[in-house]
């Protein structure tokens, strides 16, 4: 991928030349290829990710922020758009500087891959997957297996008026295996899948044992009774607690969302909101995760925030603007979907951290209830603080052993009354960080992980 810093003289001429009639300026350049190849018993596809080249200059006009694009690097593309933000700078009545701190750290980053994707020729990448289609379709009763392997490669260069140059260079890859099972009229399935950033080295997992199992999950899950109803303890597995915590701490505590009085949370800042054994953290800065970014879109790097710490709401998640308005630092959380969309407070990689109970405490000290596994989705009212998490299956627990699968349903209820009642969290090793995309709007979508350990509380369940 060539690389964006052959343009930093002409992004660094049009940030001089709007400090001219702006108290600061910015620039951030970005530069996406990737590619995909999917597969399933009837079709075959090979795709190229559209590829996403472009800059987008911000000035602070007095008042309020001012911003212009460009999916031209060429001269003349350039100057129009900073010319076109220096006239709307020339109308500011001040020069008082912009919210928050600005950034000055100058620092390049770049992911490290085993094998790059971009080198990994298509016909490899379908090998893969047909063999994983083989493997799985060897299992009585598949009758379709579909498999997916994607990657794409962001590089984004960040330039301020303060001196801020960061470079940041990120490889994700995503490979996922589905396998759908048919008996007597009743089609059920199941998944499994994984993504982080690195190379091809992350397809590893798509082998034979792997890819029985998802089939042989598939296959059981015919057999699925009808899940219960009603309140009950639950523990929720790895993907299901992380999940929970990127509804229930995640949205609500970014503070965007505080400064619109729309977060629930707002008001409980510093407050005990669970048991001890909980935390939750949201980290950019964590290794491999699909999440992480080195640098955010306002030049801050990366990094570990405390969201509960040991059962306490201490901290929320920072831009500038809001970190000068709550008195904090910015959290390098501010993230762009790409250089045209707006710049919002936004997760990375949020998880709930190890306990200090195991998994076999935990189903004992259930005694009767359910274990809820393989999240499909979430949605979280950051107004109400209510919250509805939904899963492929779960297995009954009785008499303090696991029992009967159950098919799929929902886990709903109040976001602080789930975690006033957990009454224990698994303590780990936590598993890798599981992949998904994130939106804020209905076009903004990014790179957010989810992880954690087994915790054990109170809860409504449900089909979902």
């Amino acid at each position: 991928m060539s690389g964006l810093t052959d343009h930093e003289a002409a992004l660094a001429a049009g940030i001089s030349r709007l400090t001219r009639s702006a108290s600061f300026a910015e620039a951030l350049a970005e530069r996406e290829v990737g590619g995909a190849v999917r597969l399933d018993s009837k079709t075959t596809s090979v795709s190229s990710e559209p590829r996403l080249a472009g800059a987008v200059f911000r000035v602070w006009n007095g008042n309020r922020w001012v911003e212009a694009a460009t999916s031209s690097f060429e001269p003349a593309a350039v100057t129009a758009t900073v010319e076109s933000l220096e006239q709307a700078a020339a109308k500011a009545t001040g020069r008082a500087p912009p919210p928050g701190p600005s950034s000055t750290t100058r620092k390049e980053w770049r992911s490290r891959v085993t094998r790059p994707m971009r080198d990994v020729p298509v016909e490899e990448m379908l090998s893969l997957a047909r063999d994983a289609r083989k493997w799985a379709s060897g299992v009585p009763s598949i009758q379709n297996v579909q498999v997916a392997i994607g990657w794409g490669d962001n590089e984004r260069f960040y330039l301020n008026s303060t001196g801020a140059r960061c470079l940041s260079q990120v490889s994700r890859t995503r490979a996922t295996l589905v396998a759908i099972a048919m008996e007597g009229g009743r089609a059920e399935f199941d998944f499994y899948g994984r993504g982080r950033v690195g190379g091809w080295e992350t397809t590893d997992f798509l082998n034979e044992a792997t890819a029985r199992r998802v089939a042989e999950g598939a296959r059981e899950s015919l057999g699925a009774a009808a899940p219960p109803t009603g309140q009950m303890a639950v523990v929720l597995d790895p993907s299901v607690s992380g999940t929970f915590a990127h509804e229930s701490f995640g949205h609500g505590t970014e503070a965007d969302q505080f400064v619109r009085d729309r977060s629930y949370l707002k008001p409980i800042l510093g407050s005990s909101v669970a048991p001890e054994s909980l935390s939750i953290i949201d980290d950019g800065s964590y290794p491999g995760g699909w999440g992480t970014i080195y640098c955010d879109d306002e030049g801050n790097p990366g990094q570990k925030t405390m969201l509960v710490d040991r059962g306490r709401f201490v901290g929320a998640l920072h831009d500038r603007e809001t970190a000068q308005a709550f008195r904090a630092k910015p959290t390098g959380n501010t993230r762009r979907a790409d250089f045209l969309s707006r710049a919002f407070v936004r997760m990375t990689n949020t998880y709930v951290a190890p306990g200090d109970r195991s998994l076999e405490e935990l189903i004992q000290e259930v005694k009767d209830g359910i274990l809820l596994e393989r999240a499909t989705s979430g949605v979280e009212d950051p107004l109400g603080g209510q919250m509805q998490l939904k899963v492929k299956r779960g297995r009954l627990i009785e008499h303090g052993k696991l029992g009967r699968l159950v098919g799929s349903m929902a886990l709903s209820g109040k976001v602080l009354d789930v975690m006033r009642s957990i009454r224990g969290v698994e303590k780990g090793p936590m598993e890798e960080i599981e992949p998904g995309y994130c939106g804020k709007g209905h076009t903004d979508l990014l790179p957010a992980g989810t992880g954690g350990v087994h915790l054990l509380s109170t809860a409504i369940v449900g089909p979902a």
